[in-house]
């Protein structure tokens, strides 16, 4: 069976959370404490290495709220991320927990991709530990966390990526946690490694199979089966196996589907509902706990548009949400002035204040504390985050003429037909690939001649903010793609890549955050719509939208043959992009 390609270097793979903490004075404001857990979950007794970090001063008469966390993929209790967030809370006095997930660090067990059941359910029994309700393995007690009831305990979560999805998790699966703070995580794993921006039947989540993000989805496989031998989530049953020695089952078979480029319905329908099974899509009816939800704009792995479908979720299931899109994410991003706790900067940075307010209001009960807007932005053409009561909406249209041209109105729109086609091998590059990581160059995005279409605008007059999801309305022509589309393997279904360029006075061309949307068309006889990946941007006064429809993109499986497209465009039925615009300022 064919094995995951080689991919992505594992540096890329752990969340970049920056938040190695300040540096300590001579008196130690707290101490730390090396603790091991056995717990039972999903069925298997699993070991849980832990730190637990306590302020100078809180003991049972004078208690303090805590705080719960855990790695990205591929780290430990140990790494800077993680361990700087027991250090920074504790620093302002809360008592921290921090732990190696299951299948990482020191902990046992299999990588189960924070499964509610399984990952949750480990989490659940630390917070046993801090309600009082039982006592580490060498029977350390912690009897000075405040409680809001006999073994409950005042305690928030805080972490990101793998660390965040861990929360919702929890949450879902014991409702003593008090306030969660998820940063740069996903709502629907299938999403998140096989994305289809059309045809969503809810947020994300499409019933038409995705286009494979080979790139990070075998990045992470390689991390995780990169895991020491020696590491206490190695089963002994697959110590002779050649792969899949760290994940559980499910998961493995989930990449190998993926990487074998065939999606057949029966087998494809099992790995989507695998996947979204241990996503936060599935549970989050469950989440009860006021979440302040943080995603990055630069981020190719969980998208603006996974954390909008969270977002949206839990408010109209009545759950207490905020949500804020920072500058960085797994893709880089990160500025002067965001939040990295490296700089001490909590209280300075706009995510590190929202934070602080967020756990004021919910751990220490403050309820006059402001925690901010429902909805705030980074925006690096002005100073401060912008702010709305909620993502912005559809505003403005565009309309896709058949001389390349994007029109402001549907009487404009020329007659004419344009086409392209698929090479056997990806012709345009969008994200950030592996080169950087070992030390090459990456290009710049680019299309090759004959292989996209482009339609751009006249230069615009103003400037033109956008905040949200751009999202296009398309008919095309594939005969090819017809005759074959209804096989029964979704692989036979027609693979396009769209993204909107800036494009300067000189011609030069920039894709925001190098972000483009993955499309497997149900039915090329049929109209459809895709769901650009969310930007924040500001479009300069004499600068040009190009919106692009290309065959591949490097980072993705792509189609199966070659499979020329056609796009026919007439005044009374044409292509239309819809833009989230904002007013300037």
């Amino acid at each position: 069976m064919r094995g995951p390609l080689v991919a992505v270097a594992g540096a890329a793979l752990v969340a970049p959370l920056v938040l190695a903490g300040p540096a300590r004075a001579e008196a130690d404001p707290y101490t730390v404490t090396p603790l091991r857990f056995t717990v039972e979950a999903g069925g298997r007794t699993c070991a849980v290495d832990a730190d637990l970090y306590r302020p100078a001063g809180v003991d049972a008469d004078r208690p303090a709220p805590a705080v719960l966390a855990t790695n990205g993929f591929g780290g430990s209790k140990s790494d800077g991320s993680t361990d700087a967030i027991g250090k920074a809370f504790a620093e302002r006095g809360y008592v921290g927990l921090v732990y190696s997930g299951l299948g990482f660090g020191g902990s046992g067990c299999l990588i189960t991709l924070d499964d509610p059941a399984i990952d949750g359910k480990a989490a659940s029994e630390l917070l046993d530990f801090l309600g009082g309700v039982r006592a580490a393995d060498d029977g350390t007690e912690a009897d000075f966390v405040t409680r809001d009831a006999e073994g409950d305990p005042r305690v928030g979560m805080i972490g990101g990526s793998y660390g965040g999805a861990i929360q919702l998790a929890t949450a879902a699966v014991d409702p003593r946690v008090d306030a969660l703070v998820p940063l740069i995580t996903w709502n629907d794993l299938g999403y998140a490694l096989a994305p289809n921006n059309t045809g969503a039947r809810t947020g994300v989540t499409s019933d038409t199979p995705g286009v494979f993000k080979w790139q990070w989805t075998n990045g992470f496989y390689l991390i995780g089966e990169g895991q020491p031998l020696l590491n206490p989530s190695l089963d002994p049953s697959r110590i002779n196996r050649l792969d899949c020695l760290h994940f559980a089952t499910r998961a493995c078979e989930t990449i190998r589907l993926l990487n074998s480029g065939r999606y057949p319905a029966d087998r494809t329908e099992e790995m989507l509902a695998y996947a979204r099974s241990v996503s936060p899509v599935s549970y989050l009816d469950r989440v009860k706990a006021p979440t302040l939800i943080v995603q990055g704009q630069a981020d190719s792995l969980f998208n603006l548009n996974e954390a909008t479908a969270t977002y949206r979720t839990l408010k109209a299931q009545g759950t207490e949400t905020k949500m804020i899109w920072q500058s960085w994410g797994h893709s880089g991003g990160q500025v002067p002035g965001e939040l990295d706790l490296s700089q001490g900067n909590l209280e300075t940075s706009h995510v590190g204040q929202r934070v602080l307010a967020w756990f004021d209001r919910y751990l220490h009960k403050k309820t006059d504390t402001d925690t901010g807007p429902a909805f705030s932005y980074y925006r690096d053409w002005q100073s401060g985050y912008g702010s709305a009561s909620d993502v912005p909406a559809l505003s403005r249209s565009l309309y896709l003429s058949g001389d390349g041209k994007l029109v402001d109105n549907r009487s404009k729109v020329a007659r004419g037909s344009r086409q392209y086609t698929n090479w056997l091998v990806p012709t345009s590059h969008s994200e950030s690939s592996i080169a950087p990581l070992i030390g090459l160059p990456d290009p710049k995005p680019y299309d090759t001649r004959g292989t996209y279409l482009g339609w751009r605008s006249e230069p615009l007059t103003e400037p033109l903010d956008i905040v949200g999801a751009p999202k296009a309305t398309l008919k095309v022509v594939s005969p090819k793609t017809e005759r074959v589309q209804n096989s029964g393997d979704a692989s036979d279904k027609l693979v396009l890549f769209a993204k909107v360029y800036d494009v300067a006075p000189d011609g030069g061309r920039t894709l925001v955050n190098r972000l483009v949307s993955p499309v497997r068309v149900p039915d090329v006889t049929r109209p459809f719509t895709v769901e650009l990946p969310g930007i924040v941007h500001r479009y300069e006064k004499g600068h040009r939208l190009e919106f692009v429809i290309a065959a591949s993109d490097t980072a993705y499986f792509g189609n199966r043959g070659v499979k020329p497209v056609t796009v026919v465009s007439a005044p009374e039925d044409t292509g239309v992009l819809e833009l989230p615009v904002v007013p300037a300022g």
